[in-house]
Order: structure tokens, then C-alpha cells, then sequence
């Protein structure tokens, strides 16, 4: 990744978790969150505070061992400076050791910049799922949005996405499916799910199914936070359907 990249993945971390904490501040913390159906609000105000924060301790090249368990988090009474403070923390540490390093991740050996790049992206979703209950506007930058869309196929097509969530297998060999942003700027991704494994690249071409709308919306519907109604989808219904029910990561 360029420098340009690095800091746009960084705005983008720090501009979302701020945009949580405004969707989450005066909300019922007790209260289960719709599109993550078995965390309450507060689990997922834990979790945005400690993934950072673990993800920053793998590349100053800690231990990925035990992954931090959402429900123990305790926020403090301040605690969008803590959100603030994880999420600037993981950007520090990418910057220290360098982005190109090489560190664990999630689908085996990658750059620092990984944690970054998940981060941010898990962080812009998470503020959606934030305001969608409370009745407050959103907005994802189409950018960091195509780079969302992007780093999920990147994951879903890794030799380790079976091995991480077996239900991804149930794709494979099931058809091909198109995806069209209405923005003229931005390319548009192919995803191919072959005998062996799902495979995807950018730019047009002939699909089972074609799915169409504004970056934000594709994403937000790959990621099961909007209903597919939400985009225009032309060609094999069924196939989109099972694409959403199987591809959860």
C-alpha cells in the first residue's frame, strides 16, 4: 500500500469510530443491536474497543493468542476517548513498524497494514449497525466503501475461508455473480464461485446475476446490514440469496 492509502485507511478508522460513538451516545446500551442479533449495543461497544487494541499488540508483534472476548469489556465512563484512543493506537503502531511488514493475520502471513484495513472497514460497519436502531444518518465514503467490497472478496477467496467459516464451501461450483456500482468512478467486481473455491476481479463481464446500486448499498447488503430489495439485482435471484446466506465471514 502507498502512504496515501495508509492514511486514508487511518482517516477512515478514526472518522467511523467517532461516528459510532455519536450513534451510540444516549442509546440503551442493554439493548440487542438488530443487525448483530446476539450482542447487545454495549458488547459491541466493548468490541470496538478492544480489536484495535489487540490487532495493534500482533503488529508491535505480540501473540495472536487469545482473541479478546467482547462481552468482558468493561468501558470506561469516558468512553468515547477510549474508543478513540484504541482506534489511534492500531494507527500508531502501523506507522512504527512500517505498513509492509510482515505480521499474523486472520488467512496467514501479511502486512502490518491488514489490521489497519480491517479495522477501519469493520469499524464503518459496525457504525451503520449503530445507526440504524437509533434513527441516525450514515455515510460511508464510496472509496473506503470499494475497498470494503474489495478486502471481502480478498478474504472469501483465501485457501483459509473454508477452514475459518465451512459454510463457505457451499458456494463453491454455484455460479457467478456481477456486481455494478452506480458510481461511474468506481470499477465494478466479478465473482466467480468456481468447483474449488471462490475467485473474483474487476471490471465487467457476463454473471449468473448481476447486482446493481451505490457502493455503500452493495456493501451493505454483502454484509447483511440492508435487505437486497436495496439494490437492483437482475438475472438469478436464487444465486444472490445464496451468496448472502453463506458468505458471512
Amino acid at each position: 500500500m502507498t502512504q496515501t492509502d495508509i492514511d486514508r485507511l487511518a482517516s477512515g478508522l478514526l472518522a467511523q469510530t467517532a461516528a459510532f460513538a455519536d450513534a451510540v451516545d444516549g442509546a440503551d446500551w442493554d439493548a440487542f443491536v438488530p443487525t448483530c442479533p446476539e450482542w447487545r449495543l454495549r458488547v459491541l461497544v466493548g468490541h470496538l474497543g478492544q480489536a484495535p487494541r489487540w490487532a495493534a499488540g500482533i503488529v508491535r508483534g505480540g501473540s495472536a493468542d487469545g482473541i479478546p472476548d467482547p462481552h468482558e469489556a468493561m468501558p470506561p465512563q469516558d468512553w468515547r476517548t477510549w474508543l478513540l484512543a484504541g482506534a489511534s493506537e492500531l494507527v500508531e503502531a502501523v506507522l512504527a513498524v512500517g505498513p509492509d511488514t510482515p505480521v499474523w493475520t486472520l488467512v496467514g502471513p501479511g502486512p502490518a497494514s491488514f489490521w489497519l484495513r480491517q479495522a477501519t472497514h469493520d469499524t464503518s460497519v459496525h457504525a451503520v449497525d449503530a445507526a440504524l436502531p437509533a434513527g441516525v444518518p450514515y455515510a460511508l465514503e464510496p472509496d473506503l466503501a470499494a475497498d470494503a467490497v474489495t478486502q471481502y472478496l480478498e478474504l472469501l477467496s483465501s485457501p483459509a475461508a473454508a477452514t475459518l467459516k465451512p459454510a463457505v464451501a457451499l458456494l463453491w461450483g454455484a455460479g457467478s455473480i456481477g456486481l455494478r456500482p452506480s458510481e461511474e468512478s468506481i470499477e465494478g467486481w466479478v465473482i466467480t464461485c468456481t468447483p474449488t473455491g471462490v475467485s473474483w476481479r474487476r471490471g465487467p463481464g457476463s454473471t449468473d446475476v448481476t447486482v446493481t446500486g451505490a457502493v455503500e448499498d452493495l456493501l451493505l447488503v454483502l454484509m447483511r446490514r440492508l435487505p437486497p430489495q436495496r439494490v437492483a439485482i437482475d438475472g438469478d435471484e436464487r444465486l444472490f440469496d445464496h451468496w448472502l446466506a453463506h458468505s458471512a465471514l
